[in-house]
């Protein structure tokens, strides 16, 4: 008994000294709060006016990039004895919190600039717009993505918000329960075929993707023997809820300008377009021309760390959650950001997202880049016996 409480005893400080290291290591984990500076740069961006509406634009698609190249990767795993440790760690879901209240209040901010109408010009429009998509969907969508896995029904709720926000929550049936089930198959339609455009898997992720969403809704409605047409059905709910809160925007803005502001719902749904386009971008790039051995006629091997496109450049994964760690993420999809593992076996992508978004799409300059890498890649795993 006494060599067990030894035992016990040496594990607790040894715990104890892992944990005191993590939060001596402050710098590493206040880095997810860099994803708030994309944000602030739109805000700062309309403020100063003028051309300063892309300073988000090239922060995203510049300044990243760059820096990605500057810091390079970061390929250090947590142990293994230590991942639980790390995944209770609150901190890191308190920045995903945090998000979920400041996006919420961003969007109103959001709202209320179109409403008083201080943009001018075509050209200042087109850059608040599209920098505004790269914060609800280049970051919103990321956070809702890491919280839908979740088990926890508050988690979950704060997903399903921030889906709301960009008319996309049929992404949260489809990703948990048709993605990751049909993940590198011909059967997923937010796996890109090789040869295939980004333009092109645009049109069948999307619209398929939804279609599917409401199969798999229904499947599941019947296997409990519900209705279909019934509010039972989240399908039915996560279509008509966007639609509602745009509305109830628009009324607002309307009540207090004393006419119908027509520019807050082409606003919402404009940058929803594009937020979730940008979404389909990154899976594009994870996805591109990977697939899983069938090892029986519609049956295929177990989804592993090979089968997603990695990326470990350290800067554009503080500001994404660590999302380009997503070959992990598929072959451990309930484990937390802050713990997803680096893989050299997995196929690693030549840069961070930020550069991929603009090369997908040139796909010229895509293929050039990508298939010499996907042959690789299907030498070393499809051809193998």
């Amino acid at each position: 008994m006494i060599k067990s409480w030894i035992i016990n005893a040496e594990i607790w400080l040894e715990n104890r000294k892992f944990i005191q290291k993590r939060r001596m290591n402050w710098g590493k984990k206040i880095g997810f709060f860099t994803a708030f500076l994309i944000p602030i740069a739109v805000i700062a961006g309309y403020y100063l006016g003028s051309a300063w509406n892309y300073l988000t634009v090239s922060l995203t698609f510049f300044v990243i990039p760059l820096l990605d190249i500057v810091f390079g990767k970061d390929i250090e795993n947590i142990p293994n004895d230590k991942v639980r440790l790390v995944s209770q760690d609150f901190f890191y879901s308190f920045v995903l919190y945090c998000w979920v209240y400041f996006q919420l209040a961003f969007v109103l901010w959001g709202v209320y600039v179109v409403t008083i109408g201080v943009l001018h010009y075509w050209w200042e429009w087109l850059g608040f717009t599209v920098s505004f998509a790269l914060v609800t969907g280049g970051v919103g969508i990321t956070v809702a993505h890491e919280l839908g896995h979740k088990k926890s029904r508050l988690e979950r709720l704060y997903s399903k918000t921030l889906l709301m926000m960009v008319c996309y929550m049929h992404f949260y049936i489809e990703h948990n329960r048709g993605h990751h089930v049909h993940v590198a198959t011909p059967e997923d339609p937010a796996t890109a075929k090789r040869g295939e455009t980004f333009y092109a898997f645009w049109v069948r992720s999307v619209f398929y993707g939804y279609l599917h969403a409401w199969k798999l809704e229904n499947q599941r409605l019947r296997r409990k023997k519900l209705p279909v047409i019934s509010m039972k059905n989240e399908m039915i709910i996560f279509t008509v809820l966007p639609v509602i809160f745009c509305s109830t925007l628009t009324l607002g803005a309307s009540l207090y300008m004393g006419q119908f502001v027509w520019q807050v719902p082409t606003f919402f749904f404009v940058q929803s377009l594009l937020a979730f386009t940008l979404l389909e971008q990154v899976n594009y790039i994870e996805h591109y021309g990977i697939l899983r051995k069938e090892i029986q006629p519609g049956g295929y091997e177990k989804v592993k760390p090979i089968h997603s496109w990695n990326a470990s450049q350290v800067v554009s994964n503080f500001f994404l959650f660590q999302l380009q760690r997503h070959s992990d993420h598929h072959a451990n999809a309930i484990k937390r950001y802050q713990v997803l593992q680096h893989y050299d076996e997995s196929p690693q992508l030549p840069t961070g997202y930020s550069a991929m978004i603009i090369l997908c799409l040139v796909p010229p300059l895509w293929f050039n880049v990508m298939d010499k890498r996907l042959e690789i890649w299907t030498q070393n795993n499809l051809t193998s016996t």
